[in-house]
């Protein structure tokens, strides 16, 4: 295998067919009792479709299954129909307003937490709502009584508790919010969110002595935490030690590659601007919090409860870019694009992530199948300004995937006309060109374009992959072709594509026992990709074994090949391998070893 294709590639859009399971799930769950239920799914904006009688197992059936399928919209509205069929059912009750929440209906979410509130059920996200409602709307007393009436568990209490400290904050009772925080007792992972927060409410009571001390305890826990990061140095200028501010900035950097975010700061603390503290409101506090952990969670898994954390912290603070992004973050990852792009569009205008989201939007409508809308809002990013090779690769990765080779070529090319002198980095934008030319048929230029990107970086494995595999088939300097792909495997030997690369450059020059045990290697690796499980069958055939080449190539069938393979895979089952593919030159080496 040559490559794995690089760039976001269509996935099927499962709505319709998940659309269909729900109403199939109201239909057969008609029973008499449900059907005299007083409610109208008109009430709502999804539920039962109009044209189906409502039932109530009907709706608590597609409820939990549009659940499974993380369809909050959805499925808030199946169980918010069933709870106005059966008000008094406590789980209806709780399981509308989880749903809502994770749906970033937080207004119905919070009315669904005051009736969880009265009916005296305990919930620690109920009562994080009801507590963030208070701090929206500067009521923090009331946030605080809101905050107080119980916690379970560690997540409960360190999310409900540093909440309790920016309510108390507002209140003006700094030091009673620090002996909260400072209360806190649970894992070690309490600590960093407790040094950080603590930082926080110092640096904007204007106590930087104090206010370092915190970050410097929460920096040497994480120093890999961006917020943790921005924090330190912020707090390390404000108390005149701006050099060491840059230091941490600069060892970021060295480690990470660097962020935007952390860029802003550097140029504030470099032009001897005053550096304000990153939290400087109570409700953005709370956000804040809700943001780290939600983060984290949604990383995990648990995407409810990710989402439910995020939904909040924008509630909390429509601002809250970082919010944003890891809630778009969480619906790619649930593969929900337009979700994603909903929670993305949210990165303030003025944000310095706002490039970076606008990006991941013109993905996701690509994700969608919408093609020319992912591709006319990348252009648009482009011609903002022509040197965001970020956006460059987007959308040439976009086109060369879709196989719009020529146009990919071109806007890799205005990519690279942007840089003064070609660096390490870039070696990858001359790959993806090389690709592109490559499938154009202009080897020369994609030959360049390979060995260009080797000269930035000595034996890139995925460059050595692709090149030493194309001068294979093209029959083209066999000797070094093949060292460079045994080069590849070396450098990654636990990759199957490139394992694969090198069984198949095997199965062209004629070596078929060498190419099984390879490809039976690469198998092992990636055991569900049709095209190695295609290369395998073609190996067998090649050697004699009839029987186990037919069933990988049926594997490779039943593995869902690309639309041009499938009658090829086909044809082999009914008649098994007619012509051996392979070049001139590895005719000739099949001769010459006298096979």
């Amino acid at each position: 295998m040559m490559t794995q294709k690089t760039g976001a590639v269509a996935k099927p859009d499962r709505k319709p067919l998940r659309l269909q399971l729900l109403a199939l799930v109201s239909v057969l769950a008609l029973v008499p009792a449900a059907a005299a239920a007083e409610t109208s799914a008109e009430s709502v904006s999804y539920g039962t479709p109009s044209d189906l009688p409502f039932t109530l197992s009907g709706s608590y059936l597609s409820g939990r299954l549009a659940g499974f399928e993380k369809d909050f919209g959805h499925a808030a509205a199946f169980y918010e129909e069933t709870l106005a069929a059966d008000p008094s059912n406590a789980m209806l009750l709780e399981r509308t307003f989880l749903l809502k929440l994770a749906n970033g209906d937080v207004d119905q979410a919070v009315r669904y937490a005051a009736e969880m509130e009265a009916a005296g059920l305990q919930n620690f996200l109920a009562q994080l709502t009801l507590g963030g409602a208070k701090m929206v709307e500067g009521n923090y007393a009331e946030a605080d009584e809101a905050l107080s009436k119980g916690r379970n568990g560690p997540l409960a209490q360190l999310s409900i508790g540093v909440s309790r400290a920016w309510a108390l904050y507002g209140s003006g009772k700094i030091d009673e919010a620090l002996e909260v925080i400072d209360n806190l007792n649970g894992p070690d992972w309490f600590e960093v969110f407790k040094a950080t927060h603590k930082t926080h409410l110092l640096f904007v009571a204007g106590r930087n002595q104090e206010a370092l001390q915190s970050a410097e305890s929460a920096y040497a826990i994480d120093q890999g935490a961006i917020r943790v990061v921005d924090a330190y140095a912020r707090v390390l200028a404000a108390n005149g030690r701006q050099k060491e501010a840059l230091e941490a900035l600069d060892r970021y950097d060295a480690q990470f590659r660097g962020h935007p975010k952390l860029d802003e700061t550097r140029a504030m603390i470099q032009n001897g601007d005053v550096v304000p503290p990153m939290v400087t409101d109570p409700s953005a506090g709370m956000s804040e919090i809700l943001y780290g952990l939600g983060a984290v969670i949604g990383r995990d898994g648990g995407e409810e409860l990710s989402t439910s954390y995020l939904q909040l912290a924008l509630y909390l603070d429509p601002t809250a870019e970082f919010a944003a992004i890891a809630l778009g973050s969480v619906f790619e990852r649930m593969e929900q694009p337009d979700r994603a792009i909903e929670a993305l569009v949210k990165v303030p205008a003025d944000s310095v992530l706002k490039r970076e989201a606008e990006i991941q939007v013109g993905l996701n409508y690509n994700e969608l199948d919408q093609v020319e809308e992912a591709r006319s809002h990348l252009e648009a990013l482009i011609k903002d300004d022509p040197s965001d090779l970020e956006a460059v690769i987007a959308l040439g990765n976009i086109l060369r995937a879709r196989e719009i080779y020529e146009d990919a070529d071109k806007i890799y090319t205005q990519g690279l006309d942007t840089i003064p002198e070609l660096e390490s980095q870039h070696w990858f934008l001359l790959y993806f060109r090389g690709i592109a030319r490559e499938r154009l048929g202009k080897w020369e230029l994609a030959e360049a374009d390979f060995r260009k990107a080797l000269e930035l970086n000595d034996n890139q494995p995925l460059v050595l992959n692709y090149l030493g595999y194309s001068l294979v088939d093209q029959g083209l300097k066999l000797d070094e072709a093949l060292n460079m792909i045994k080069t590849a495997v070396d450098l990654r030997p636990t990759d199957g594509y490139i394992v694969d690369s090198l069984g198949w450059v095997y199965f062209r020059l004629g070596r078929y026992e060498e190419a099984v045990k390879e490809l039976e290697r690469a198998i092992e690796l990636r055991p569900a990709d049709p095209v190695i499980n295609d290369h395998l069958g073609d190996a067998y055939w090649m050697v004699g074994r009839r029987n186990e080449a037919r069933f990988q190539w049926n594997h490779a069938r039943d593995l869902g090949p690309e639309e041009k393979e499938l009658p090829k895979i086909l044809d082999k089952i009914a008649n098994g391998l007619k012509d051996v593919p392979g070049t001139d030159a590895a005719k000739a080496e099949t001769g010459k070893n006298g096979g």
